[in-house]
C-alpha cells in the first residue's frame, strides 16, 4: 500500500521509482521550449566591458536535469558571484537570484518577441539600500551574448546604467 502510494506521488511530480527518469525513455522535465529559452547564455565565457577591455569569466552550466540555469562569475579584481536561474511553470516567467558579497538580486520576466531575455525586480546592497533594477541579456549574430544592467535612481527618476557588457565563448 505504502509503495503504491509513493509511486503515485512520485509520478504526480513527473518521477519515477526506483530508476530515475533518465535514460528510462521518459523526456527529461524541464525540456519543453519554455525551459530552454535561457539556454544561448550557456557555456564558459570571457566577459569584456564597454571599451573591450576584459571584465572577468563567467561559467554558465544547466543543473538538475535541464531545471535550474546556475552562474558563477568571477571578476578581473577576483571578486565572485552565483546566480540561480529557473523558469517557474506557475507564473509562466524566469527568475534569478543572483548572491555576491555586495549585493542580492531577485528579479523575474522572459524572452520578448526579439529573443532578449528581460528581467526586472530590486537590487539589495549589503547596507541596507535597496532600488528597483533591471537586466537584459541579447545573444548576437555572431554568437556573443550582450549583458546590460540598468539601476533605478530615484534623485534623477532615472536608469542609470550598472553594467553592459558582452560575453564571449572562452
Amino acid at each position: 500500500m505504502y509503495r503504491k502510494s509513493l509511486v503515485t506521488a512520485l509520478a504526480a511530480l513527473g518521477l519515477s521509482a526506483g530508476a530515475n527518469a533518465q535514460g528510462s525513455g521518459q523526456p527529461e522535465p524541464c525540456s519543453s521550449p519554455p525551459y530552454e529559452a535561457f539556454d544561448f547564455w550557456l557555456g564558459e565565457w570571457t566577459v569584456t566591458d564597454l571599451a573591450e577591455q576584459p571584465a572577468g569569466t563567467n561559467i554558465i552550466t544547466k543543473e538538475e536535469r535541464g531545471c535550474l540555469i546556475v552562474e558563477h562569475w568571477t571578476n578581473t579584481a577576483g571578486g565572485t558571484g552565483q546566480s540561480y536561474n529557473y523558469y517557474d511553470p506557475g507564473d509562466k516567467k524566469w527568475h534569478q537570484l543572483w548572491v555576491s558579497a555586495g549585493s542580492v538580486i531577485e528579479y523575474s520576466g522572459g524572452i520578448n518577441q526579439r529573443g532578449h531575455m528581460l528581467l526586472e525586480g530590486e537590487i539589495k546592497y549589503r547596507n541596507g539600500t535597496t532600488f528597483p533594477f533591471r537586466g537584459s541579456w541579447v545573444p548576437n549574430d555572431d554568437g556573443s551574448v550582450t549583458q546590460h544592467f540598468e539601476q533605478y535612481n530615484p534623485e534623477t527618476e532615472e536608469w542609470d546604467d550598472w553594467f553592459i557588457g558582452t560575453y564571449r565563448k572562452s
